[in-house]
């Protein structure tokens, strides 16, 4: 039996720093059940831990870091700054209080939540704070090739990792594509599709769930990472954190590929964020005063 430490592949971002592909999310986990839940996911192997100052429970994912015996170095830690702090002097306050939140000094990945607002004068800071050695890595969240493209043009640094909504309903293939011709990471938020459009119960992962003796969960994050794809899949129950890190001892044919992909349909199962009523509504948002 593999070692914990032996269970996870890595994959290496574009500035030479070493980020697992496999990771645990707390999107929409309650701050009261935060701690518990990250303590879980460590305690079962789990070395990144992405969280975002919008989800309201930083400080129990700092608090189960700080428990949870291994050391900080150990742990990539992921949070996001929202569109309510971009602009370059808000950006370096609100990456401050993150950090007090969470109990760190530095972080692995730091993270623009959404490409709206002044994500530029967002980013200018994120780069300063990287030379100094605060982040180790600066990326985006959500940002398509257009809004990607534009950041790239304009800075001097280039994001190490784009998290974009990607699940076998919405495949994200000509973002995929950009994304490597750039040499940024793919890392794929909703990577069940929030297990809308029955997607658990979807007769060809059925299939192949049965064929591989693993669960259609398991078939989908194996196929996002044989994409080399990152994956932050959330549950705040043990069992379910542990068999979405148990796929890592199969592999799917380029056939079983294949299929999949024949599932996508182009369009997110969640939210159009072509809309431009989302886009407006998505960022004026506010998560403090």
């Amino acid at each position: 039996m593999k070692d914990k430490e032996d269970m996870m592949d890595y994959i290496t971002l574009n500035n030479g720093v070493k980020m697992p592909i496999l990771g645990y999310g707390v999107y929409q986990t309650p701050p009261e059940d935060t701690e518990r839940a990250v303590s879980d996911a460590l305690s079962l192997g789990y070395r990144l831990i992405d969280t975002a100052a919008s989800y309201g429970n930083e400080e129990g994912v700092g608090r189960a870091i700080r428990e949870s015996g291994i050391k900080r170095e150990d742990i990539f830690l992921t949070t996001k700054l929202w569109v309510q702090d971009h602009g370059y002097d808000n950006t370096l306050k609100a990456f401050d209080l993150s950090c007090k939140k969470l109990g760190v000094d530095y972080l692995d990945l730091y993270l623009i939540h959404k490409p709206y607002g002044d994500y530029h004068g967002s980013w200018r800071a994120m780069e300063r704070l990287y030379r100094e050695g605060r982040i180790r890595a600066i990326g985006v969240t959500s940002f398509w090739n257009e809004r990607l493209g534009d950041l790239i043009a304009s800075h001097e640094i280039k994001p190490a990792v784009n998290q974009v909504e990607t699940n076998v309903w919405n495949q994200k293939w000509p973002e995929a594509d950009f994304m490597k011709e750039q040499g940024i990471q793919m890392e794929a938020w909703a990577p069940f599709a929030e297990g809308n459009g029955h997607i658990f119960t979807q007769p060809l992962l059925v299939k192949l769930a049965q064929r591989y003796g693993k669960t259609t969960g398991q078939i989908m994050l194996r196929w996002l990472i044989q994409r080399h794809i990152a994956v932050i899949p959330k549950s705040v129950h043990k069992e379910r954190m542990r068999e979405n890190m148990d796929v890592f001892d199969f592999r799917l044919t380029d056939e079983d590929m294949e299929a999949i992909r024949s599932l996508d349909t182009g369009k997110s199962t969640i939210y159009d964020e072509m809309d431009p009523h989302v886009a407006m509504a998505i960022a004026r948002i506010k998560i403090h005063e």
